[in-house]
């Protein structure tokens, strides 16, 4: 029997409220209602799935399926984490493997550089490219191996060794890793790299959090290329799949799915969190009790908004105001004719850069400047296909068709889009910048009620993008342009409209030192009753970091609650 989840009847009460259907909130859920609690899930958004939803447009007499932001992850083996977060639910996903020769291939103007699912080759291919950088290219190895290492024995699936047995291991093993603790990239790549080159294969992955050499943590970025040196891999079926199997659990253990039904209000009484008040147009002011709710939405607008400010204790409005959020996307999809292998593409990631300094990369897709077409500057592009990676799903195109996205760093900044930033929207920079006061009613052409659609310059500005990344694209494969039959693009409002993130990233709170690990805001949140997951709580981002969180809290409530 399908459910539909948009008229689904609401519960007048639950054990745990959750905030957001993204996969954070959903797992959160699933692990609960296997526990035996009563859950009820709320979000906006007509699918569930948060960044790892797919869409389907028909064009050309083709029906296509797009995927919003799952496009690869890592560590999908038998005894990855991904398949064994899934596991204790009892679902079991297939996971088809990228290229393991190269999963990511970097494309540079003089060079391109193959990144293996292997650490060992990895290091013989820097060597073999860069022989008299071999010190330099061992140490960053040491430091990746020391990174993976610790991660893997502060897992779940690790026996636990306590405070003392971690510090042994800290000694022992892990000597870069603590020194380069509170670093950055930068400051790592200072000490051990010279030749401006080997630096940007080394950052070459660094669109898959957002941020500069000078902004990201050195352990966030070991702890994200190692995630992938155990193998890179796309869900069979795309991204939807995993959210389409959650919510069947969460269902079949009695909980509750509800689309199309906003939360409005964290409702707060005698200082605790006690349910929910909803919108949308089937349930607009009804409320849900509870004693725990959980907001796996995003951070800003869940303690900025969500939340009365009156209820929240004196100073973390301003703390959260305060955080540096993540680079924004641009991401162009389109739907084409023919073999795409015949284009030169294969099952493989593509970066390409314009050049070697990926400090001015990041300056130029910040700086709201335009170029001489008059689209945001840019310095590169990510290309990928889903029906490349996953050619036995026929959802992803028609036979005879293929898939790709195209993707680049943009600004967030409202006023590069033409429309007027509204409470927590996009006009949230990503330096934690707000260019109107939180609060304030959205005018003009902003994102409530999707006006924005209107700004011509907005329109313009997205479509001359949009032909720039096409244009690199067949750059990069020569005639590759001439077989699209259908094209669309997202901007970082599309994502601020669909998912209501700050800034207009999917990749929530930067993962700068000071927003890393114990910098990055744990699971209990402000006020009793409130609990926090997702890609800004201290699992980190990413699908895999989302999916830990929702494990995490899980856990922190149900020793904390009597349920």
């Amino acid at each position: 029997m399908t459910i539909d989840r948009a008229r689904a009847p609401l519960p007048d009460r639950v054990d745990v409220a959750i905030v957001g259907a993204g996969l954070g909130g959903l797992i959160a859920a699933a692990n609960l209602a296997q526990a035996g609690r009563r859950v009820a899930v709320f979000d906006a958004h007509y699918v569930a799935g948060g960044c790892a939803t797919m869409f389907t447009r028909r064009a050309a007499g083709a029906r296509f399926q797009f995927d919003v932001g799952l496009h690869y992850i890592g560590d999908c083996g038998p005894d990855g984490v991904i398949p064994g977060i899934l596991r204790t639910l009892g679902i079991e996903l297939e996971y088809a493997p990228l290229d393991p020769d190269g999963f990511d291939t970097l494309v540079f103007p003089d060079f391109r550089f193959r990144i293996p699912a292997n650490l060992e080759t990895y290091r013989d291919r820097l060597v073999d490219q860069f022989p008299r950088e071999k010190r330099g290219i061992d140490t960053y190895v040491r430091f990746l191996r020391e990174v993976d290492r610790l991660k893997a024995k502060s897992s779940g699936n690790a026996p636990a060794k306590g405070k003392w047995g971690m510090l042994l291991d800290v000694a022992l093993h892990g000597r870069l890793a603590a020194k380069y603790r509170t670093a950055t990239m930068g400051q790592l790549l200072a000490d051990t790299i010279r030749d401006p080159q080997l630096a940007a294969v080394i950052l070459g992955q660094s669109g898959d959090y957002g941020l500069p050499p000078s902004r990201v943590s050195a352990l966030l970025h070991a702890g994200l290329a190692t995630h992938y040196f155990h193998g890179a891999f796309y869900p069979v079926g795309g991204g939807q799949v995993i959210a389409d199997r959650l919510c069947e659990h969460i269902e079949a253990h009695g909980g509750s799915v509800h689309l199309r039904t906003p939360v409005e209000r964290i409702v707060v009484e005698n200082g605790r969190a006690v349910g929910v008040r909803l919108g949308g147009p089937h349930h607009t002011g009804a409320e849900v009790r509870a004693p725990v709710t959980v907001s796996g939405a995003d951070l800003k607008r869940t303690l900025l908004e969500l939340v009365e400010p009156t209820a929240l204790p004196s100073g973390v409005a301003e703390r959260v105001r305060a955080y540096e959020m993540a680079a924004a996307l641009f991401i162009v999809f389109l739907g084409v004719k023919g073999d795409l292998r015949q284009r030169g593409l294969s099952n493989t990631n593509y970066w390409s850069f314009d050049g070697y300094d990926v400090e001015a990369f990041y300056a130029d897709g910040a700086s709201g400047k335009l170029d001489a077409n008059g689209a945001p500057r840019i310095g590169g592009s990510y290309i990928t296909s889903a029906s490349l990676k996953d050619p036995g799903t026929a959802h992803h195109a028609p036979p005879g068709h293929g898939t790709v996205e195209i993707m680049a760093v943009v600004p967030s900044d409202s006023s590069l889009w033409g429309i007027d930033a509204g409470p927590g929207q996009i006009g949230e920079r990503a330096n934690g910048a707000s260019s109107g006061p939180v609060g304030r009613e959205p005018r003009g052409l902003s994102i409530e009620g999707w006006r924005y659609r209107k700004s011509a310059a907005y329109l313009d500005r997205k479509q001359k993008l949009e032909d720039a990344l096409i244009a690199r694209y067949d750059r990069l494969f020569p005639g590759a342009a001439a077989d699209i039959v259908y094209r669309e693009s997202a901007t970082p409002v599309t994502h601020a409209r669909f998912t209501r993130a700050s800034a207009g990233t999917g990749y929530g709170l930067a993962c700068t030192p000071a927003q890393f690990m114990e910098g990055r805001p744990g699971y209990r949140g402000p006020i009793p009753g409130l609990y926090l997951c997702g890609a800004s709580t201290r699992a980190g981002h990413g699908i895999a970091g989302a999916m830990m969180s929702g494990v995490a809290v899980a856990k922190r409530v149900t020793r904390d609650s009597a349920i």
